[in-house]
């Protein structure tokens, strides 16, 4: 017999004898064989952490490391940890997951890791003791706000000819920790809004810039909880959804340079390097960063839903803020480098596909569990919407780099059970030229709509031969998405985005001007569409100013007659401006905070956008799921026949729209500088055209609602001055 058997059973009868000494009973048999002691063994599943039986469970991925140790805090920024707790490479590890539990935690309570292994980037692999590493699955972050990059760095070149070492600061003085959450927050019944795609209005904003400024006037600026107090604002405007930047934490103080102009420190404002894919970015919170940033999120969500709105994040996946070979370890790099990132042949290199440093390795298994793990906390612990996806082409990009024909990931997360809810969006491009916008995916995925951007914008500079294409993106860019059996609703339409000129700038600036982002202007696009009309930036000129308004009305009634799901850039309902800025990501300023004075200033512009996000939910023909047939429409030019689709000149397009449930619609868009009479259709028998919009007209009297819109006279022509937009809607003869 082998010492392992007389071993068992030398243990087996200890634990009879004990047993017949205590008595019967669950407790007298289970005390001589249950765990014992304030640190045990723990389970691997879930990964993060877990709050049982009295403690917390810790589990955490990593396939190469040879050691790894938690630490317990007390603070987040300063002293020693109060436990250091090793985990035994055998007894605390099944298979790839290392995991421990401690006894008395509790939510609030601060972690971090440390884990050692090959040391040897060449090979693909970064560990670094030194470092204090962030859980990937941590459900929120304390002490981003101080967060010194500079001192993060995991690994230096040794000498002129290669190699490499490891850099010895230990950075837990300095580096975020993690945060045990885990109350259960009463949702009082909420639950995800379904909002048919039909029926969406998406109004992007930033947490913080929508209220930060002191003109907000509310008592918890640049906050959830400052976006509940503006609620009320969302509710007047219409919308039915609202797309937030980046929400998960990230290191506002990652940037090294200065303002050139002011002096002052440029910061990551946007958001879209990330330090931790589910916790709710802290300096948001009003209420503190130990995890009440997370209660305090899901208070936002609850009281948005409570007003009929919708929930959508701007998720970034694609990459994290680890930077490139020379940026700093802080989780992923120093947890499992060459299973979480794409990496070169010569594997010390990162690829490149996101113009970050690096690129997530979407295509591993691993890699995408996390993905779909975080994506399912923040819809069944959030009660989070709907996601758009940062660069999302990257997410179909293989361990080569190369682009997929039948993207795992993209696939997964259409067809995921807990997933199917949610409305998902693809920034259906990338950094590598990836351009797959009306082909991302044959699934339920819906795509920011580029050429919608950019040929609204040029049809109403004036730019030549724009009729055919615009007539597309009127009826929902069929050339964009029949060929895949998708309609109109795959098309989120867009004219401005956080990402460019706010509409604004649009009709202000002929050229970017970037230059307080410290690049020498060379940043950002430099394909605006953009038109200043005269005078680069603010003017006084009556003319010019008249000219602005109105082709601001243009685009929005242009966006809200479309089919397709309409995004509005937040604030360009009256006329928010980042003074000619295309690139504003570093502005943690009045550049990109919400001057709420110019709200009062332009009420005539934002009573428009409210009519006409009203008019549109009056009108089922403009939401409908399918793009438009010849027995819907007429395409018609300023002489009232069929549109030449070819002439180089033409600047006017007219639609008649025809609705056997409702009544007919005709909108014309004419975007030349001069004056045109223009022939339009006969109204339907026994009825006559009432005059719902003209552009060219002084407030109120630019929008009307059906059932106040004055019936027109004269039936055959209309004189429509330039730049302008005109809506009639039939009504029965009185």
């Amino acid at each position: 017999m082998s010492t392992e058997s007389n071993d068992s059973a030398e243990f087996v009868a200890a634990v009879e004898r004990a047993r017949k000494e205590r008595g019967h009973g669950y407790r007298a048999f289970a005390e001589g064989l249950l765990e014992t002691g304030s640190v045990r063994v723990g389970v691997p599943l879930p990964l993060g952490t877990e709050i049982r039986d009295g403690g917390v469970n810790f589990a955490l991925f990593s396939r190469h490391a040879t050691q790894v140790w938690l630490e317990i805090y007390e603070k987040p920024l300063h002293g020693e940890p109060s436990q250091v707790i090793g985990l035994d490479p055998t007894a605390n590890r099944t298979g790839d997951i290392w995991h421990v539990w401690v006894e008395g935690l509790a939510p609030g309570t601060l972690y971090g890791y440390r884990v050692d292994g090959p040391q040897a980037p060449g090979r693909g692999h970064r560990f670094n003791p030194h470092k204090l590493l962030i859980d990937p699955y941590a459900r929120a972050i304390a002490g981003t706000e101080n967060w010194d990059f500079q001192k993060a760095r995991g690994f230096h070149r040794s000498d002129e000819g290669g190699g490499w070492d490891a850099d010895e600061h230990d950075n837990a003085a300095e580096t975020p920790k993690c945060v045990i959450t885990g109350e259960h927050f009463d949702w009082q019944g909420d639950t995800l809004l379904r909002h048919p795609w039909s029926d969406t209005i998406i109004y992007e904003i930033h947490v913080r810039g929508f209220t930060q400024h002191a003109s907000s006037g509310v008592a918890n600026p640049g906050t959830y909880r400052g976006i509940i107090e503006k609620i009320p604002y969302l509710q007047s405007l219409g919308v039915t959804a609202v797309e937030f930047l980046p929400v998960q934490a990230f290191n506002p103080r990652e940037l090294t340079r200065a303002n050139p102009v002011t002096g002052e420190p440029l910061t990551n404002y946007w958001g879209y390097n990330p330090a931790a894919f589910m916790a709710p970015e802290g300096r948001y919170s009003s209420a503190g960063t130990s995890g009440e940033q997370v209660l305090e999120f899901k208070q936002m969500v609850h009281a948005l839903h409570a007003a009929g709105i919708e929930v959508i994040l701007d998720v970034v996946f694609n990459h994290t803020g680890e930077g490139n070979h020379l940026g700093p370890t802080f989780s992923w790099r120093g947890l499992e480098n060459s299973i979480y990132y794409l990496l070169e042949e010569d594997r010390q290199w990162y690829r490149d596909f996101t113009g970050t440093g690096n690129t997530v390795k979407a295509d591993h298994p691993v890699v995408r569990d996390l993905i779909l793990d975080s994506l399912r906390y923040w819809v069944m612990e959030m009660h989070v919407d709907g996601f758009r996806f940062d660069l999302a082409s990257v997410l179909g990009r293989d361990q080569d780099g190369s682009l997929l024909a039948d993207p795992p990931l993209t696939e997964r997360i259409a067809e995921d059970p807990i997933l199917r809810d949610v409305k998902i969006i693809a920034e259906a491009w990338d950094a590598a030229g990836a351009y797959q916008v009306g082909s991302f995916s044959r699934d339920r995925w819906a795509e920011w709509n580029g050429p919608y951007r950019d040929t609204v914008r040029r049809f109403w500079r004036g730019d030549a031969g724009l009729v055919s294409d615009l007539a597309s993106r009127l009826g929902g860019s069929a050339d964009l998405y029949a060929s895949s059996g998708r309609g109109p609703h795959s098309s989120v339409n867009y004219i401005a985005s956080h990402d460019g000129f706010t509409l604004n700038d649009l009709v202000s600036y002929n050229h970017k001007h970037n230059e307080a982002n410290g690049e020498n202007n060379r940043d950002g696009t430099d394909a605006n569409y953009s038109n200043n009309y005269g005078v680069e930036g603010p003017s006084d000129d009556p003319l010019i100013e008249r000219t602005r308004n109105r082709q601001v009305r243009n685009m929005l009634l242009t966006l809200l007659l479309s089919r397709g799901v309409p995004m509005l850039l937040g604030g360009d309902e009256f006329r928010r401006t980042q003074r000619g800025n295309n690139n504003a990501y570093c502005q943690d300023n009045e550049t990109s905070w919400f001057d709420w004075q110019r709200r009062e200033a332009y009420d005539d512009l934002v009573q428009f956008t409210r009519k006409a996000i009203r008019l549109r939910k009056q009108l089922p023909m403009l939401r409908a799921g399918r793009s438009y047939s010849s027995q819907d429409v007429e395409w018609f030019d300023a002489r009232g026949r069929t549109v030449n689709w070819h002439d180089p000149n033409a600047r006017t397009l007219g639609m008649h729209i025809r609705d056997p449930q409702g009544p007919d619609l005709v909108a014309v868009f004419h975007a030349g500088p001069e004056s045109a009479n223009v022939l339009l259709p006969h109204p339907p028998t026994g009825a006559c055209w009432h005059r719902v919009a003209d552009t060219a007209r002084p407030s109120p009297s630019d929008l009307y609602a059906i059932g106040d819109a004055p019936r027109l006279e004269e039936v055959s022509r209309y004189p429509m001055a330039g730049r302008s937009t005109l809506v009639l809607v039939s009504q029965p003869e009185t």
